[in-house]
């Protein structure tokens, strides 16, 4: 079984990642005229972690890309761990705020542009944001999340909660959906191809008269989907049912 490592933001040098996140850190002023900047190398560490994963992102890999030593690497990001922090702020710089008049619309594109942007990037799964990168886009995104449900008569707390919520739920059903397709992508077999070679098997093994309700609802569901998950029609389900939630609660105030 092949393992991905999951690296953690804010494992750092606090102080060198926060200069770095928000461009403090200045190339050396003595000697030739430095070839590279701390963005060409965040920009190249994103495009290897997006092609090969976080497993593949190392200070050689990068400087191989860049055509450089190592050791120049260095010169500009202080090490992998305050180098994960940007990447990861840049990342989100990608995200649009929403613009539009109701909360629930706000939400629900807020949902669907995280969706969308660990699709891009399946290699910010594996990264985790408990202690968060505190850089210029993490601040903007949080600032815009919280506005999408201000003046609607909750409390900071709940308003954090909200977004809490909304923001964990694009992330989970992503991970699920970024799972799916990796798996068919490294077996090269499809979920059709894998349910029309197991399903014989199983039918052998099983009376399905022990599992009524599992044997209805998953032949419904597979014939539907083709599949044993559909992740698109879950994120679907899933994120109106988490706005109908958050009606009840703002309808209650």
């Amino acid at each position: 079984m092949e393992w991905v490592t999951t690296e953690y933001s804010g494992a750092g040098d606090p102080r060198r990642s926060l200069e770095l996140l928000w461009g403090v850190r200045e190339p050396p002023k003595r000697g030739p005229k430095p070839r590279l900047t701390a963005e060409e190398i965040v920009r190249t560490a994103i495009g290897v972690a997006d092609a090969e994963g976080l497993d593949a992102l190392s200070m050689r890999h990068i400087a191989d890309e860049l055509g450089v030593s190592p050791m120049s690497i260095y010169t500009y990001v202080p090490g992998k761990a305050e180098l994960i922090d940007v990447m990861v702020d840049r990342a989100f710089g990608e995200l649009t705020p929403p613009s539009h008049d109701s909360w629930r619309a706000r939400l629900d594109h807020i949902a669907r542009d995280n969706w969308a942007l660990f699709h891009r990037h399946p290699w910010l799964l594996h990264v985790t944001l408990a202690r968060p990168p505190m850089g210029p886009n993490t601040f903007g995104k949080y600032e815009y999340e919280l506005r999408a449900v201000d003046g609607l008569g909750l409390t900071d707390l709940e308003m954090d909660s909200v977004v809490a919520l909304v923001t964990g739920f694009a992330e989970s059903a992503a991970r699920v959906s970024v799972n799916a397709a990796e798996a068919e992508r490294r077996s090269g077999v499809s979920d059709l191809q894998w349910w029309e070679a197991t399903a014989p098997v199983l039918h052998t093994l099983i009376d399905e008269a022990d599992y009524p309700l599992g044997t209805r609802v998953g032949t419904a569901s597979g014939q539907a989907y083709g599949s044993a998950v559909a992740p698109g029609r879950a994120f679907e389900f899933g994120l109106a049912r988490v706005l109908d939630g958050i009606e009840v609660l703002i309808s209650s105030r």
